[in-house]
């Protein structure tokens, strides 16, 4: 199965090309349970069969795990065939089963605590570590790592972090590209604003944004997303489904941004599904196609932890949605009028 591919090439550098569906690994880093490295292995087989050619991964899933397992699998495949992003911002620092991070969202993985570090240095030491365990000489993509009030508690401490990365970090990381190490940079977060402030204060390249422009949330296309499409920055779009609900319709116990979700947003989903199912269409196919049909966008990443998963999302890949579908959401109020469909 060939799937569809974006090109991206901001600086007329050859660029690189993604897969409209890519492969989000944090699953195989044990995400909320713990999977054998047989799993795993055919997990990414089965994308990689399908066609998949654009995978991402970071320190922080499975405190190196993910990485490790994409260095078996990538580790006959030519360097050229496929675009590699992995993050930094974390540095991993051993600990005890008592005293490591994760307990309770990743099983069985290495004893780390994550240490959050934006420096040069910091930097640097993150791209050696992560060129290690992946078993690669170059990474086409590093995405600086939830520098966002999510993980950083408050805007304030944001801005402190921020200041830590352009004053350091970001020089490495522009030093990384222009040496070839890397092809590009930008930051994989939870939210846009944090995107908009960095890209009034450096050249970034790609956005990997997790949940924030997905059938249920838009709010990006006000100020953020009509900036990238000037300045020819990408978006590679994580959590398509919001957490499991876009995939799952309204069903009991459904999670959205990694929450219970509650009834008010159950309501608009179930109204959203509605809509898709007098169109002879799955939720779930228009949650991944919709994010792609904003032009900035190279690649929608839904995680996959099996076969059945990974089965799944090229399903939706290669779904073809109803113009009409989009003309209903947007007259129900559901979509945005300023969604580009």
């Amino acid at each position: 199965m060939a799937l569809k591919t974006r090109h991206w090439d901001r600086r007329a550098t050859g660029g690189l090309t993604f897969t409209e569906l890519g492969f989000g690994t944090a699953p195989l880093g044990n995400l909320y349970r713990a999977i054998s490295d047989a799993s795993a292995g055919e997990t990414l087989q089965s994308a990689w069969d399908g066609g998949v050619r654009y995978y991402d991964t970071a320190p922080l899933y499975g405190f190196g795990l993910s990485e490790t397992r994409l260095n078996r699998f990538l580790r006959d495949k030519p360097r050229d065939d496929y675009v590699l992003s992995t993050k930094v911002g974390r540095l991993l620092a051993p600990a005890t089963e008592t005293t490591r991070d994760g307990i309770g969202k990743w099983f069985d993985v290495p004893a780390r605590r994550e240490i959050y570090d934006f420096s040069y240095d910091g930097v640097m030491r993150s791209v050696e570590a992560s060129l290690e365990r992946l078993g690669v000489d170059r990474i086409d993509l590093l995405f600086v790592h939830d520098i966002d009030v999510p993980n950083q508690g408050s805007r304030e401490a944001v801005n402190a972090k921020v200041d830590q990365l352009m004053a350091g970090g970001y020089h490495a990381l522009d030093r990384l590209r222009q040496e070839g190490t890397i092809a590009a940079f930008g930051a994989g977060v939870n939210e846009w604003e944090v995107c908009e402030q960095l890209l009034g204060r450096g050249e970034f390249d790609v956005f990997l944004m997790a949940g924030r422009y997905t059938l249920l949330e838009q709010e990006a296309l006000t100020s953020f997303l009509p900036l990238c499409e000037a300045r020819g920055v990408g978006i590679v779009t994580g959590g398509p489904y919001n957490s499991g609900i876009l995939a799952t319709g309204p069903v009991e116990g459904a999670y959205y941004n990694y929450e219970p979700a509650s009834e008010e947003v159950k309501a608009r989903v179930a109204r959203i599904e509605a809509i898709c199912t007098a169109h002879k269409t799955r939720l779930v196919d228009a949650a991944f196609r919709f994010p792609l049909l904003h032009p900035a966008t190279v690649s929608v990443i839904p995680g996959g932890q099996g076969v059945k998963e990974s089965e799944g999302n090229l399903q939706a890949a290669a779904a073809e949605i109803p113009a009409d579908l989009w003309a209903e959401l947007k007259a129900e109020g559901l979509v945005r009028a300023d969604a580009p469909t």
